[in-house]
């Protein structure tokens, strides 16, 4: 045994320790999460007082049906980049790569060519695929080549975007099939809660489990808290960055198609924020972006919050405008709770 071995630091042995320990609190107790309590708390307040200004207006089935489905897309696109931040890292090409899926998948479909579900089928694979080979190239340039995240996804975020736009000469694919549209897009489960809200739930439900009771989801907080520690505990921290970002880029991927069907078009230029919406989501949930820190309950809670604000600002009659304002103050106050939190476990 070298004398590197003998003198292995103690933060790594206590974290190899407790990867192969028993957790010291239960599954369920890591997905709700430490912070998701207060956030869904803040969620919860600002839905009672939109409720009490106006009760007939905005406590109704179908406005709760349109906030919930103009946040599913980006709750998708916040789950795949909640495990990318938990890591320390970032991704701001997601927004692109969703724009990328879409018109793969609508350029798969039309060769497949006719309706019913082996197109749509063949459609969600090419979106799958495509947006998992973006994730794949981004985990690969930050693993491998060691350049930062935010200079990677920066480049990918225009990488995406300009190939989209070269293979569709800038203009939207609009042959998408019906049956895409009636079903995923516009399509309701017994007749009251949208398809495309369903899925993003699942999503939501599958990756939070994911993350609170599985080795991976330990793993992924591993590295976010020390990457070093990690890899001297036996982590193979490369290929799991590899690994977390293609699962952010297949999510996007996701996205796109879900996008597709509620559009029926690839809308390209339509999502040029949604990078930056899905980390204000993140980070507002309670993840922490120096990594080690998060849940996806804290990451549906902070999708939610802004589409609230948005629709609850429009139905008072106050300028939607000053939702901006309201998100950004809670942003910033989540990032300064996260670095007292930080200060006072140091």
């Amino acid at each position: 045994m070298t004398d590197a071995a003998k003198t292995e630091p103690a933060e790594a042995i206590a974290l190899e320790d407790d990867l192969d320990a028993a957790p010291p609190a239960p599954w369920w107790a890591r997905l709700v999460g430490g912070s998701s309590i207060w956030i869904g708390m803040i969620l919860v307040g600002l839905i009672a007082a939109f409720a009490i200004v106006e009760p007939s207006t905005f406590v109704s089935v179908a406005n709760a049906r349109n906030i919930s489905t103009d946040a599913a897309i980006l709750l998708v696109l916040a789950v795949g980049q909640t495990f990318i931040i938990i890591t320390a890292g970032i991704d701001l090409s997601v927004g692109s790569i969703l724009v990328f899926a879409g018109v793969i998948s609508a350029k798969v479909m039309d060769a497949v060519g006719g309706e019913g579900t082996g197109t749509i089928v063949a459609g969600l694979i090419g979106a799958l695929v495509a947006g998992g080979a973006w994730g794949l190239l981004n985990g690969f340039l930050v693993a491998k080549a060691n350049i930062t995240p935010l200079i990677v996804t920066l480049g990918t975020f225009g990488m995406a975007l300009g190939a989209a736009l070269v293979i569709t000469g800038g203009i939207d694919e609009r042959d998408v099939p019906y049956d895409l549209i009636d079903s995923v897009g516009t399509g309701r489960l017994f007749g009251e809660i949208p398809w495309l809200v369903v899925i993003a739930l699942a999503v939501a439900a599958v990756f939070g489990v994911l993350l609170a009771k599985t080795r991976f989801g330990r793993f992924t907080l591993a590295v976010g808290s020390n990457k070093e520690a990690a890899r001297r505990a036996g982590i193979n921290v490369d290929r799991h960055l590899m690994k977390v970002y293609t699962l952010g880029g297949t999510l996007a991927g996701l996205a796109g198609f879900l996008s597709l069907a509620r559009f029926g078009t690839t809308t390209i230029g339509g999502h040029a924020t949604d990078n930056l919406q899905s980390i204000t989501a993140v980070v507002i949930g309670g993840t922490s972006l120096f990594g080690g820190i998060g849940s996806i309950l804290g990451t549906v809670f902070g999708v939610f919050i802004p589409a609230v604000l948005q629709n609850g600002f429009v139905i008072t009659g106050v300028q939607p405008f000053w939702q901006q304002i309201a998100v950004g103050a809670v942003l910033i106050a989540a990032v300064y709770l996260d670095q007292l939190r930080r200060s006072r476990n140091r």
